[in-house]
């Protein structure tokens, strides 16, 4: 697993441009008119949510051209208010819209909008009653959340990562979760092996959980869940 600082590249993005102007495809930068829709050289509007298209989140409200669009400040304040991850781990990061309500995550600047098959990681389900980050960005950032934790025991760890809802109590809040574990870390501060010689212990995130009526629901992707069941 990466650390949390490591920048988060997939080798598509480009060069830093102005988020509120247009570009034009002779690479000279339109003033956009008053009262006027922006248009992209194929057509498309820049006031429309495009499926296959990636469009950065406007720093506030006040900025929102697509309605719905989740904004930065939104994102920021949600990952804040909810998990405690300080609002400045993400001042080095950019976030983005594809289809409708998948926010992701880049470690950088890149023109806007942009037709590419990935940016970044996904980092949050938008458009919907209650927001869900995605197991890659609890994976990744969840090492720094204070709040809305739940740390599981060695076996309900096993449970959890099998993808099995689990009765457990819990006094905080109902909702999305990060399902922690705690594990042996090195001097380095690292996560040991199985017969290494560990120095301490740090809570490390599993994945997503849903917490309703007493029962922790692992919401933990299929094609992520392992079974461990059998080893010791």
């Amino acid at each position: 697993m990466a650390g949390d600082d490591e920048p988060i590249a997939d080798g598509e993005a480009a060069a830093e441009s102005d988020d509120e102007s247009v570009v034009e495809s002779d690479g000279e930068t339109a003033v956009e008119p008053d009262n006027e829709t922006a248009v992209e050289p194929d057509g498309e509007s820049l006031e429309e949510n495009v499926g296959q298209r990636f469009d950065r989140l406007p720093a506030t409200a006040a900025e929102r051209r697509v309605e719905g669009r989740a904004t930065r400040e939104e994102v920021v304040d949600y990952f804040a208010d909810r998990f405690g991850i300080p609002a400045e781990t993400f001042e080095e990061y950019t976030f983005w819209e594809k289809g409708a309500g998948k926010i992701w995550i880049y470690a950088g600047e890149a023109p806007s909008p942009i037709e590419i098959e990935a940016i970044g990681m996904t980092c949050l389900r938008t458009r919907q009653e209650h927001w869900k980050p995605t197991t890659d960005f609890v994976q990744r950032f969840g090492r720094r959340a204070t709040d809305c934790v739940i740390e599981l025991s060695r076996e309900e760890a096993r449970a959890f990562i099998d993808g099995q809802d689990q009765d457990l109590e819990w006094n905080g809040d109902w909702g999305y979760l990060i399902a922690a574990h705690e594990i042996g870390v090195g001097s380095e501060g690292r996560p040991g092996r199985d017969g290494e010689a560990v120095e301490g212990a740090a809570l490390e995130p599993l994945g997503v959980g849903l917490y309703v009526h007493g029962e922790l629901q692992s919401v933990v992707p299929k094609g992520r869940q392992r079974s461990v069941s059998d080893r010791r």
